[in-house]
Parts: structure tokens; sequence; C-alpha cells
């Protein structure tokens, strides 16, 4: 009899373990509902809420697709829209252009890859086809290739637009 009591107590220490493994992926999938009832698509996935800002980013007539950023600066930023922005290049590595006014920042040191766009100076719009060390605020990241982000931006006169979804 000894021995059952003890198996009882490892299978409940193990059954203990194994619930603690596995409560991340409970939490993202509990919505409430019911056994065998559909569970709605936009609960299933963590990474989503990174793309929820309705911002599309325009390179002289090129939708580009962006990852936004879910922060007070790229929400500032939103409100602003629409945005036309003429783009200056700079250093052979990015394009900047003012924003027209200054929006929230939170500025910290950061190393830019290409495809980064970012906050300097709280009222100026930087898109990195290059590489930087400098305090900015990420606003977001471009998903192209480095080859195409420089073929769209490695010259004079580009112009973005910022216009809602």
């Amino acid at each position: 009899m000894p021995n059952r009591k003890i198996i009882s107590v490892v299978m409940l220490a193990v059954m203990l373990l194994l619930s603690g493994c596995t409560g991340a992926q409970e939490t993202t999938a509990d919505t409430g509902s019911k056994a065998g009832e559909a569970v709605p698509q936009e609960n299933k996935s963590v990474a989503e809420p990174k793309k929820e800002q309705a911002m599309k980013l325009i390179i002289d007539d090129k939708v580009v697709p962006v990852t936004w950023e879910q922060n007070a600066s790229a929400a500032a930023l939103q409100k602003l829209l629409p945005l036309t922005i003429e783009m200056s290049a700079y250093g052979g590595f990015e394009q900047v252009g003012p924003i027209g006014q200054s929006i929230t920042s939170a500025d910290r040191q950061i190393t830019t890859q290409y495809g980064d766009i970012v906050l300097y100076a709280e009222n100026k719009l930087v898109i990195f086809y290059g590489s930087n060390s400098w305090a900015y605020t990420r606003l977001g990241h471009i998903d192209m290739s480095k080859q195409e982000l420089t073929a769209l931006l490695n010259r004079d006169g580009v112009t973005v637009q910022l216009v809602t979804e």
C-alpha cells in the first residue's frame, strides 16, 4: 500500500511540473470560449500585434511592406497622416526628411540595419539602406532585401508618403 501513495505523489508532482511548462501556451489560446467552439483567428498568434498599426508606406509610388513598432512614437506619427515627405540622401546609407512637427520620442543608442525606420530629433523620419549607430526611436522596419531597398533609396529626390491603410 505505501508504494501506491509514493507513486500517486510522484505522478502528482510530474503533472504539476508539466502543467507549468504549458502555461504560456494556454494563456495565448484561452479565449473564454467553451469546449468545441471555434477560437477566433486573431487570438491564435502572439506575434501579430506588431502589425496592427494601419499605416502604409509608399516610396516614389511603390508600396513597401512595413512591420510597424507598437510604441507611442509610431502612434503619434499615425495621427499626422496623411504625410508626404521629401527625403534627402545622407551619408550613403540613409534617407532623412522632416515630418513637419515634433512627436513623442524615446531615443536610445542603437545600431540600425537596412530597412529600419526611425525617428530622429523628434521631428525627422529616417529610413536606412545601410547601418549607423546613434540615438533614435524605432518606428518600424521595411521588409525587403538590401538590394531592393538600396535601389529605391540610394539617390536624390526620394519622396515618401505615409497614409492610412
